[in-house]
Order: C-alpha cells, then sequence, then structure tokens
C-alpha cells in the first residue's frame, strides 16, 4: 500500500512537471502507475490534496537537507554557507520537487494550507537563525535577519531556478556560479549589505 502511495506521488511529480497541472488527472496518473482511479483516490482525496501532498514532501526533503547542514555547523557563517550550499544541491538534484514547490502557479489549484506553510517556513527559519547567531557573536552585521534571510534565500533560488531550467550561458562552470553565488550572499550578511 505504501509502494503504491509512492508510485502515485512519483508519477504524478513528473507528470504534473512534463504536462502541467491543467493536464495532470487522476485517471491519467492512475494509467501511468497501472492502477485503477479508485485506488488513488484512497491515498488522495483529490488532485489538489495530492499536488499539496508532493509540496509537503518535497519542503520535507528540503528541511531534512537543511537541518543536516545546520547540524553540522556550530560557526554562524560556517553554517549560513552550508545552509546556502545545501539549499542549492538539493534544488540541483530534485528539479521536479523544486519546480512543484516553487515554480507550480496553477490558477484553480485550492490554496496550500496554512498549517502546511507554517512548516514549510521552518526551512527559512533556518537561514534567519543563522544570521541572528551570528549577529549576535558579531561576525555579522544584519539589523533586520527576517528581511535578509528572505533576500538570502531570493537570490539561491534565483541560482536554483537559472541552473534548473539551464538558462546559465554554457561558458560559466554551474559549480563556479554557485561558489560565487554562495560566497555573494554570505559575503553581504557579513558586511550588513542586503545582499
Amino acid at each position: 500500500m505504501a509502494d503504491l502511495r509512492s508510485d502515485i506521488l512519483d508519477r504524478a511529480r513528473h507528470l504534473l512537471v512534463t504536462e502541467g497541472y491543467a493536464d495532470l488527472s487522476m485517471r491519467r496518473i492512475a494509467r501511468a502507475v497501472g492502477c485503477s482511479a479508485t485506488s488513488i483516490y484512497l491515498h488522495f482525496e483529490n488532485k489538489d490534496a495530492l499536488v499539496h501532498t508532493l509540496i509537503d514532501v518535497g519542503f520535507e526533503g528540503l528541511n531534512t537537507r537543511l537541518q543536516e547542514a545546520a547540524e553540522a555547523h556550530v560557526d554562524p557563517a560556517g553554517r549560513l554557507e552550508a545552509l546556502a550550499r545545501a539549499y542549492v544541491a538539493f534544488g540541483r538534484e530534485n528539479p521536479e520537487y523544486y519546480e512543484v514547490m516553487f515554480q507550480l502557479h496553477p490558477q484553480r489549484m485550492a490554496r496550500y494550507p496554512v498549517e502546511a506553510y507554517r512548516r514549510a517556513r521552518r526551512n527559512l527559519e533556518l537561514l534567519e537563525a543563522a544570521i541572528v547567531d551570528g549577529t549576535a557573536a558579531g561576525a555579522f552585521s544584519a539589523p533586520a535577519p527576517e528581511v535578509t534571510a528572505h533576500v538570502m534565500w531570493a537570490s539561491m533560488h534565483g541560482v536554483v531556478s537559472l541552473l534548473v531550467a539551464q538558462r546559465v550561458d554554457v561558458r560559466i562552470d554551474a559549480d563556479a556560479l554557485v561558489e560565487a553565488a554562495v560566497r555573494h550572499v554570505v559575503d553581504g550578511v557579513r558586511a550588513g549589505v542586503a545582499v
């Protein structure tokens, strides 16, 4: 039963990214998985609940990755750098989840539940905590940690989005771009610049 649920999520994620929300249907997913549409309804109330679950799974995976990075560094600057790297690595390694989490904007989908949004926000709070700790230790100059965390996230999101969409000039090495972006955001937080 758990395997069927995983198969449904995997196929739905792929179909959602390749064919879009409007063309995603329980019947189409069922055909791709090799089960009946009724079987899908045993796991998910409707298409929106299935998509919300995909978003949840993605955010949980990102949170696990960021928690591991945060726990590996006591030093706030090292932690912030590790968080930035982990964020980019997650997006590059999970492009379908990343697209579902951040770039899917169906006009008719039910609103993402508030409690799920609060869980997803933990990822941003890890950045903010590292910035607060670094500022308290004198390593950073960030008078508005929440804003700084959002700006840092926006910078890393931009890098991931460009790399996943393959919109970076082929003459630029992807790893060099990531390295420069991480250095830029961490140095910006150190200097108190709005990254």
